[in-house]
């Protein structure tokens, strides 16, 4: 069989590519004139958008900073959605949302570098598990008014999601196993490796 006439195929290789798009490199890059790659952590999220951005136009970087956040969470969602309108199981749902993350996170525009997936995670979840989402969420945005670190904040959201997870869904509807959500996590937690380092160090900076 041809993989360019299978639709699957098309919807995982769209789910990996369009996820891959760097929004906040693009953004910062053509709106601010920064590399932001070269600049603060590196990271090409919201994150590191505001934070490089806001040295030169604190008005300019929130606006960057929310238009990367929104464009990083939505690009897993539209194919998920697509692949909804088309039918596609459960199965072919997660592993798309499973895409996501890993085109975002090493994505083929940058060398297979790229963010940490914490927005592109949770854009997919919310489509996925929207309650155990909104309560990882919720915790989330607690997490990051008290703490004012948002690789900590972000990595106690997604633990809160994980129990959710399996406390509102002992087995995962279509699929039954957890794996894709322990996939998604496991992504996550490696790209956050050196903010964790920096945590125990106490040398994470604040937002």
């Amino acid at each position: 069989m041809d993989l360019f006439s299978n639709q699957n195929f098309l919807l995982y290789l769209a789910a990996y590519l369009i996820a891959g798009i760097p929004f906040g490199y693009l953004l910062a890059k053509q709106f601010a004139g920064v590399d932001i790659k070269a600049a603060g952590s590196g990271n090409i999220g919201a994150t590191n958008v505001l934070r490089v951005v806001k040295e030169k136009d604190p008005k300019l970087a929130k606006k960057l900073g929310a238009a990367t956040l929104f464009l990083d969470a939505i690009k897993g969602v539209v194919v998920i959605l697509v692949a909804k309108m088309l039918g596609a199981p459960e199965g072919v749902l997660w592993t798309i949302a499973v895409l996501a993350v890993v085109g975002h996170c090493f994505s083929a525009f940058l060398a297979f570098e790229g963010g940490k997936g914490v927005a592109t995670g949770f854009g997919v979840l919310l489509i996925m598990m929207p309650i155990p989402a909104l309560i990882a969420i919720v915790v989330w945005l607690g997490a990051a008014k008290g703490l004012k670190i948002s690789s900590l904040s972000s990595l106690i959201g997604l633990v809160a999601f994980i129990i959710a997870s399996y406390m509102m869904y002992p087995e995962v509807p279509g699929i039954i196993s957890h794996a894709p959500i322990w996939i998604i996590a496991l992504i996550i937690f490696y790209k956050h490796i050196p903010n964790i380092v920096r945590i125990f160090k106490k040398e994470e900076g604040k937002v």
